[in-house]
């Protein structure tokens, strides 16, 4: 069954809290890169047309102790929307409880924003402590969930405050992102193809093996493709190897060795460094003291062929070290032929991925570019995401 959404809730008059994810980057605190407030901006602006009062809540960074509070004052996130919205009044409250934000959320006028201190200088945050969850409840009389990269965690900010709420929906951030990794994911079009990238197969297991039950065809490229070539006997050099889970690579390949498509030769480099010196080596003869950094050419072909004619694709995690120019050419071979495809729906799963699109100037040819890297890897384990579990159903 679909969730309820902001749309079919009564938000006129009523103090609205909302769960965003405004944990951007910074850079001597100057934000770097404000498409997390961006995303949330359609929520924000719808609720504010409906005459709600907006109370946001959002963590900011890792906070552990007092340098950290200063370090990840959500202030500076709360300025930024101020800019976003001239005509809106924002204001700020720099405490996560207590008569000055009970005082500030009383205050507001239909229309207003409230942004509230970084949820994680309160340490029942991440441990979802119920009287947390009660008392920020106790501010509001609707809630909306609208931050999909925390919606995996169940915290008092996702969860605490919805289960305190009965009339709670999603925003329409996180109800688009939930629609399309459904899409993709649960309900493909096929020929479906999946490729998963990155430097670990521990980290990408859970993944690999649902999408390995759905998809025609499982990529995979990054760090992880040679612990697949150390499976089957080749030479990897110093490359990336993680050998507790060689057997598991064999067990994949004995069971789904025609769903599975191993790069057949790698970009290989004497130093993990963009001055080092490089050539290019079959799969499985890397010779020693070399270590793959990309695919190599005939693997860029046989992924983009492999690509040809797909109807849905999902995409996580880069098939090279693509942060150094020198080796993110199979990322963005790979990027480009995705991008291509016509009539598909092509979902990229969040994280270094995006980052990857968004850097290669492709980020706008994808049907959907997830913004909770932590959230949709989960979503593609087929894992219950709890601050998504606990909204009402339609």
């Amino acid at each position: 069954m679909a969730k309820k959404t902001v749309k079919d809730l009564n938000v006129s008059g009523k103090k609205v809290l909302v769960r965003v994810d405004f944990n951007v980057p910074r850079k001597d605190g100057v934000i770097t890169d404000d498409n997390r407030i961006q995303m949330a901006l359609p929520t924000i602006k719808y609720l504010i047309e409906n005459n709600a009062k907006v109370v946001l809540f959002s963590h900011l960074g890792k906070v552990k102790t007092d340098e950290d509070k200063i370090k990840n004052n959500l202030e500076v996130a709360a300025k930024r929307l101020a800019e976003c919205l001239p005509e809106t009044k924002v204001s700020f409250c720099p405490v996560t409880k207590g008569p000055e934000l009970e005082e500030a959320v009383n205050a507001l006028e239909d229309g207003d924003i409230l942004v509230v201190q970084n949820t994680r200088y309160e340490k029942g945050e991440s441990k979802n402590d119920p009287e947390l969850g009660a008392y920020w409840a106790s501010l509001g009389d609707v809630f909306v969930e609208d931050a999909f990269g925390s919606v995996h965690r169940a915290h008092a900010s996702t969860v605490g405050i919805p289960t305190n709420i009965a009339e709670n929906g999603l925003g329409f951030l996180v109800e688009k992102e939930v629609t399309m990794l459904g899409k993709a994911v649960d309900e493909p079009a096929h020929p479906f193809v999946a490729i998963i990238g990155g430097s670990k197969v521990s980290s990408k297991i859970a993944v690999i093996e649902n999408l390995l039950k759905k998809a025609d065809k499982v990529i995979i490229g990054g760090g992880m493709a040679y612990t697949f070539s150390a499976a089957v006997g080749g030479k990897v050099g110093t490359s990336l190897l993680e050998e507790d889970k060689i057997e598991l690579a064999k067990e994949y390949l004995e069971k789904y060795g025609d769903q599975l498509v191993l790069p057949v030769d790698t970009v290989i480099a004497d130093a993990f460094s963009e001055d080092a010196n490089t050539g290019v080596a079959e799969a499985g003869e890397i010779p020693d003291g070399w270590m793959g950094l990309d695919i190599g050419p005939k693997s860029i072909q046989l992924f983009k062929d492999t690509l040809a004619g797909a109807k849905t694709v999902v995409w996580n995690g880069p098939m090279g070290v693509f942060e150094m120019d020198k080796f993110a050419v199979g990322t963005k071979e790979v990027c480009a032929a995705i991008a291509d495809l016509e009539d598909a729906i092509t979902v990229i799963g969040g994280g270094d991925s995006a980052a990857a699109a968004k850097q290669l100037g492709y980020a706008d040819k994808f049907s959907h570019v997830s913004t909770g890297g932590g959230a949709s890897l989960e979503y593609m384990e087929g894992k219950t995401l709890p601050g998504i579990a606990i909204i009402n159903e339609k």
